[in-house]
């Protein structure tokens, strides 16, 4: 397949960019900017862009099917609506007992029956410390720890079907992909193995995204590259991207063949061009649809 042609979002820069996700029911795109604590907004028909700013940082959102956002932030799970003066309104649903001061939610999504995931991860990524777990949160409210002991959790994904779940861990010392069998009733991964060690290839394994063949896009994050690996684990593309450090990858646009992609800025280069830039890529497959959050 020949290269895809790389654009970039006019007048935005994000010094952590992570979780865009597509908004069917508004053909736009959101992503956020976590330590700038933002949630950003690019309109697909007009290209504009707006951003609005929380109070405390915001890590991972997804559509609500009632209208707003859910977030994995610092303090827990909440309910976010986005305000006409540009500040965000959340409200917290849940926060577990082990979620203590230094740590904050990370990356998530919805399964494909609409529940939100999300990990949490201790902030100093020089400690290392593998204190992060996965939960679940629907209308039951918010699981026990599902997966324990990640360091940076990542890669949240699911199969077309929603019956094999996608998890990594992009820390330096970890940089794994794994896949679980999903329960799709009851929303439970099983059956853990490793999909992919990414120290086979250049960067560490951060966001990903599901394409309509069942592979997986990773953004290799410090390795200025999309990865696409088949539902066995085999690369079978490699992305080039203008930037060292690209964080997650989303399938949007109205036929779902655009993928929109956030980056971090590198230390040292924070003058660059496309430092912290966001970018739209066709890529010639496309993806599958994002679940509002039920």
């Amino acid at each position: 397949m020949p290269d895809a042609i790389v654009e970039s979002v006019r007048g935005v820069s994000c010094a952590v960019g992570e979780s865009p996700v597509w908004h069917a029911g508004e053909q736009a795109w959101y992503w956020v900017d976590i330590p700038a604590r933002r949630i950003w907004r690019l309109d697909h028909a007009s290209g504009a862009t707006r951003h609005w700013t929380a109070a405390e940082m915001v890590a991972c959102i997804a559509p609500r099917a009632a209208g707003g956002l859910i977030a994995g932030m610092e303090t827990g799970i909440f309910a976010v609506d986005l305000q006409d003066d540009g500040t965000v309104r959340a409200e917290r649903l849940a926060a577990p007992p082990e979620l203590a001061p230094g740590m904050r939610f990370n990356d998530g999504r919805t399964d494909r029956q609409g529940r939100f995931w999300s990990g949490t991860m201790w902030m100093d990524m020089a400690a290392a410390l593998p204190l992060g777990r996965l939960y679940r949160y629907d209308g039951a409210g918010l699981s026990a720890p599902l997966v324990s002991g990640l360091v940076t959790q990542n890669g949240l994904a699911w199969s077309p079907d929603g019956r094999t779940m996608y998890l990594s861990d992009s820390h330096p010392t970890r940089r794994r992909v794994w896949t679980f069998d999903y329960d799709v009733d009851a929303g439970v991964p099983h059956n853990r193995r490793l999909l992919v060690d990414m120290a086979a290839y250049a960067g560490r394994p951060d966001g990903a995204a599901m394409d309509s063949d069942g592979c997986y896009w990773v953004a290799g994050n410090d390795g200025a590259s999309l990865l696409r690996f088949t539902p066995v684990g085999k690369l079978d593309r490699e992305l080039k991207l203008p930037v060292a450090k690209p964080s997650m990858p989303c399938f949007g646009g109205p036929d779902l063949d655009t993928l929109l992609i956030t980056s971090i800025v590198q230390p040292g280069h924070e003058d660059d061009a496309l430092a912290g830039a966001v970018l739209l890529v066709r890529p010639g497959v496309s993806g599958v649809p994002e679940v509002p959050f039920v």
